[in-house]
């Protein structure tokens, strides 16, 4: 039997320096999620989402406080941490296959297995062979969501990677994720400004307030999948959502 293996910080500030000046982007972020939960972050436009999942990530290691995954304390990127960004950063030049394997080698038939699995995972069989001018936005973010799973990390941060995308090709993406949740069991957070996206997908919704980025309040959303957004149980939840943002923005507007 696995140990199970939260991601838990504690106390973390983090503040960026820009030449005289201290800027704190993030006060006192406390926060453990369990191993194989799916939460969503949701705030206003600069309230240290993004710099969260950096940090989650290792890919900003300079912090104060506490951030680990399991024993392990975060301060740099590794495989154990999966990272997808608003676009799929796909190498133009490799077809889809060459895109999930990345750095390593195809003649490898553990990693042709493995980048075989996650194409059938991701639904995008029959364009292993295509380059991503061929494919579709939603195409493009399944291919890199399948390279961020390649090495089975155990966490898999995603900066609004469905933001570009029109709403048919979103909800689409939505299910898909969803899908690749339900069979991997994946730990899995995900920031974005929607609240029907954030309350769609998570079990738990993480609302923050901005200058600095604080943790106001966790919502839960106890509703099986798959959810209809017309239900009265995700349209009482998504209330909550928004009224909590809208009470956090006016409190910080009248500061």
């Amino acid at each position: 039997m696995v140990d199970s293996e939260p991601l838990v910080i504690h106390g973390l500030n983090k503040t960026f320096n820009i030449g005289q000046t201290s800027l704190k982007v993030l006060s006192h972020i406390n926060l453990r999620v369990e191993q194989g939960e799916f939460i969503t972050v949701i705030g206003p436009s600069g309230c240290g989402k993004s710099t969260l999942l950096k940090v989650i990530a290792g890919l900003d290691g300079e912090y104060d406080g506490v951030v680990k995954i399991g024993r392990e304390e975060i301060h740099k990127p590794g495989v154990d941490k999966g990272f997808i960004f608003q676009e799929h950063r796909l190498f133009p030049w490799l077809t889809v296959e060459d895109n999930i394997a990345a750095d390593l080698s195809l003649r490898n038939p553990l990693v042709r297995e493995k980048v075989r699995d996650l194409i059938r995972l991701v639904h995008l069989e029959g364009f292993e062979k295509s380059f991503p001018r061929q494919l579709s936005g939603g195409m493009a973010q399944r291919v890199a969501i399948a390279r961020a799973l390649l090495r089975d990390p155990k966490v898999l941060l995603m900066d609004e990677p469905f933001a570009a995308l029109d709403a048919f090709t979103r909800a689409h993406m939505q299910d898909v994720l969803l899908d690749i949740w339900e069979q991997n069991k994946t730990t899995m957070i995900l920031v974005t400004h929607d609240i029907d996206e954030a309350v769609v997908l998570a079990q738990r919704v993480v609302i923050m307030s901005a200058k600095p980025g604080t943790i106001r309040s966790v919502v839960p959303v106890d509703i099986p999948h798959p959810r209809k957004r017309s239900s009265n149980e995700f349209l009482e939840v998504r209330r909550d959502v928004l009224a909590q943002l809208e009470t956090h923005m006016l409190q910080h507007t009248e500061q």
